[in-house]
């Protein structure tokens, strides 16, 4: 099964019992091009009803310039824990809001410039 990221597709390449590792059109021996994908079931109590674990990271490996070493990896990882019971709708607008904030230009300088007050 494969994946499609902003126009990108990623082939599942490693089979975990609660992860999938895909890889991605650059991935080579030496260059990481990388997502992964997991989730942790929730986990009930007598008193509550659990929270359900998903996470998904993208490693890619870039050439830098004006540093000491020649490539770098860059790694973005996202963990998500929503209670049991949360509705659909409250999903989405979650999602989306962060997926806005990931997108818009304060949260690209906080990743740039590491400013965090504006």
């Amino acid at each position: 099964m494969s994946l499609t990221i902003n126009a990108k597709t990623y082939t599942g390449n490693s089979y975990g019992a609660n992860a999938v590792l895909y890889i991605g059109p650059s991935k080579t021996a030496s260059i990481k091009d990388d997502v992964r994908l997991g989730y942790t079931a929730a986990k009930p109590t007598s008193v509550f009803s659990g929270v359900a674990r998903t996470s998904a990271k993208i490693t890619r490996t870039h050439t830098l310039t004006g540093a000491l070493t020649t490539t770098g990896e860059a790694i973005l990882d996202i963990s998500v824990s929503t209670p049991v019971g949360m509705a659909s709708a409250d999903i989405d607008t979650l999602l989306n809001d962060m997926g806005a904030y990931l997108a818009a230009a304060n949260f690209k300088t906080l990743v740039k410039n590491q400013q965090i007050s504006y």
